[in-house]
């Protein structure tokens, strides 16, 4: 029988497996929400930071299995890993900012500044300004303009900080699993030494637990075993490097630890359900908007 955690989904976008290739996405909450009769299942992302800010409607919001109280206009702030679900009331108007965390290292980097405050559930009463701004980054993020991904880049990384300075002053945040000290290091860790491909006995030798501590931590905090979250961050890497870099596949395989080409196409075929050089050809098809 599979436990709780494990039944949890872990989407990129929700209800969506494939990495998307852009450097952040937003939407408005009635695009997504609309089309699944107002609710949204429990799930959570591995390698995306999510803000919501709703201007109007009732919502019902469960993060990490607590209920928080969102009364509009409000804003929250989702880290990774952290479990949520909500239930709206048709109609209801605001916009959801995801944020891929390897693109924005000097906000989610475990020694980023930001960091230890982005990584915490908070719900705060945006300003008319910071509601502004996130009008704003909606608007450029559908029309193509000269030096987009650094405009976006930077009203983006100026929302969140603006967030976490309201959250700083008087919002309330929420420890849940994804807070666990632990499993930040393991995160830590195996960022930094992705291209080694540990072993999970090393990884947690390294943190002080046995392999089976690990498992049950990173279980509870993300849904995936330790071997499974480690292989969530090589396909997410090599995501990176097959949209941003002009490596070829094989030195891209070679550069995550693969010494078989072939094995590193299957493995990521058998992730993504796309072959690595079908993902990038799909992302060297002409930009079009979201």
């Amino acid at each position: 029988m599979r436990s709780k955690a494990q039944a949890i989904p872990a989407w990129q976008l929700y209800g969506e497996a494939s990495p998307f290739p852009d450097v952040l996405h937003i939407e408005r909450i009635v695009d997504r929400a609309s089309g699944l009769d107002w609710t949204i299942a429990p799930h959570r992302h591995l390698h995306l930071h999510q803000l919501f800010v709703f201007l109007s409607g009732d919502i019902a919001l469960s993060a990490d299995g607590a209920p928080l109280a969102v009364t509009p206009p409000a804003l929250v702030n989702v880290p990774r890993g952290a479990v949520h679900q909500f239930t709206f009331s048709a109609g209801t108007d605001g916009h959801v900012l995801t944020l891929p965390a390897s693109d924005f290292p000097e906000l989610f980097r475990p020694s980023a500044e930001a960091a230890a405050a982005a990584g915490r559930l908070f719900v705060v009463t945006p300003t008319a300004e910071l509601i502004a701004a996130i009008d704003r980054l909606a608007d450029a993020y559908v029309r193509p303009a000269k030096f987009r991904r650094t405009r976006l880049r930077a009203e983006a990384a100026a929302i969140l900080c603006t967030a976490l300075d309201l959250s700083e002053a008087g919002g309330g945040p929420v420890d849940g699993p994804a807070a666990d000290v632990r499993i930040r290091a393991f995160a830590a860790q195996v960022a930094e030494t992705l291209r080694q491909r540990k072993s999970i006995e090393a990884y947690a030798a390294a943190l002080g637990l046995s392999p089976r501590q690990l498992r049950r931590l990173c279980l509870k905090a993300t849904g995936l075993t330790p071997q499974a979250f480690v292989e969530e961050q090589v396909v997410r890497e090599a995501c990176r490097l097959l949209a941003y870099t002009r490596q070829t596949v094989q030195g891209v395989g070679f550069g995550l630890g693969f010494d078989d080409p072939a094995y590193f196409s299957r493995f990521f075929q058998r992730t993504t359900g796309l072959s690595p050089s079908a993902y990038r050809g799909r992302l060297d098809e002409p930009w079009s908007g979201p």
